[in-house]
């Protein structure tokens, strides 16, 4: 399954967590407890009766023949106990399953023969994304971060000219994405102190009844660039366009890969995003065909699902002289910044907010609908 996970946690952000169980029965390497004994997690890539391919974790494939009398075991995802797990025969198998394998090396030293097989199903960790997927649409906030409070672990958010009180607890799990990178799973372990003011943050949890408060059970941050201007090139072939800073005054070349999301604003919503920028009812506004009913009036300052539900829109779709948002990595002397999130037809934002991050701060670098891979 293709993760672009900064569009979104995604599935990206959970073939992380779903699979993390198994990660866990399989330790923290395949380093062989005894001589000949292996232990191997990966994906089935092809399986044939008891002969089947493993896609490893590493990146390697790796042949494994089920031996006659093999214990095999069905876990569910999230669940870390095997007292849990049911025993299922070995033509439940298919490829995409997620697998732990335990056996020995067979005589040709690459075949493994196993002895024992726990398998977290295709379908069971495709429900548990979605499962989260939903929480995250639900129950999160994304925004800029204006001030973090280490000692009352606290964080500021900016979202859409309003803040946010972001409260933690020492159950909060913290997760930081890595520099010019747009994959969840590059993604690393963090803590509090490692988020600072100007990063993009989303955070899931309990709301509060107006949703200034959140109670953190999760948090994802990382650094990011807000570019906001006028399109000066594009260059099909080579998947960038050149943007006019308008906040620099420069020009900025950006890469658009397969992991980038793009969108193209209808007029109509445009507007109603503007009005709203300038703080005016956009009652009379109407969402455009397609959108969701409230779309021009969309709930707790976080525009991501609205964003998320409009079509996927390509560098044919932009001309020069078009008005974008982007939020992308930062880039280096070296390599080009990879656009995370464009949004095309913001001419009226960029009207209704010149120079305010107002304007961009709900231009997060994921949106939480969809498949990472795809039109989140």
């Amino acid at each position: 399954m293709k993760t672009n996970v900064l569009r979104g946690f995604a599935l990206a952000l959970l073939l992380a967590v779903v699979c993390a169980p198994l990660a866990a029965q399989a330790g923290a390497a395949s380093t062989p407890a005894s001589a000949g004994a292996v232990k191997q997690l990966g994906s089935i890539g092809k399986i044939s009766g008891a002969e089947l391919s493993l896609a490893t974790d590493q990146g390697a494939e790796l042949a494994v023949v089920v031996q006659p009398g093999a214990r095999i075991l069905r876990l569910a995802p999230g669940q870390t106990d095997l007292m849990s797990a049911a025993p299922i025969q070995l033509s439940d198998l298919q490829a995409g399953d997620r697998v732990l394998v335990r056996g020995k090396l067979a005589g040709d030293g690459v075949t493994v023969n196993a002895t024992a097989v726990v398998v977290m199903k295709q379908q069971d960790i495709a429900q548990k994304n979605q499962q989260e997927l939903l929480d995250w649409q639900r129950r999160s906030v994304g925004g800029v971060v204006k001030q973090v409070d280490s000692q009352a672990g606290s964080i500021t958010l900016a979202v859409n000219n309003n803040t946010v009180s972001i409260s933690t607890t020492p159950k909060t799990t913290y997760k930081r994405y890595a520099p010019n990178s747009v994959k969840w799973e590059d993604a690393a372990t963090a803590k509090l102190d490692d988020i600072h003011p100007g990063d993009q943050l989303r955070a899931k949890g309990n709301k509060n009844e107006d949703g200034t408060q959140l109670a953190a059970e999760a948090i994802v941050a990382g650094t990011f660039r807000n570019i906001a201007g006028l399109v000066t090139s594009i260059d099909s072939a080579a998947g960038t366009l050149t943007v006019k800073d308008l906040a620099t005054k420069l020009p900025v070349t950006v890469k658009i890969t397969a992991d980038s999301q793009m969108k193209k604003l209808p007029p109509q919503l445009a507007l109603g995003l503007a009005m709203r920028l300038k703080g005016a009812a956009p009652s009379a506004v109407v969402a455009p065909a397609g959108a969701p009913a409230d779309a021009s009036r969309p709930h707790g300052g976080d525009l991501n699902q609205l964003l998320a539900r409009l079509p996927a829109a390509t560098l044919g779709d932009l001309q020069k002289g078009d008005a974008v948002m982007i939020v992308s990595t930062q880039g280096s002397a070296s390599e080009a910044p990879v656009a995370i999130t464009l949004l095309g037809g913001v001419e009226p934002i960029l009207t209704a907010s010149p120079g305010s991050t107002g304007a961009q701060s709900f231009l997060t670098p994921w949106s939480l609908a969809g498949e990472p891979g795809g039109d989140q």
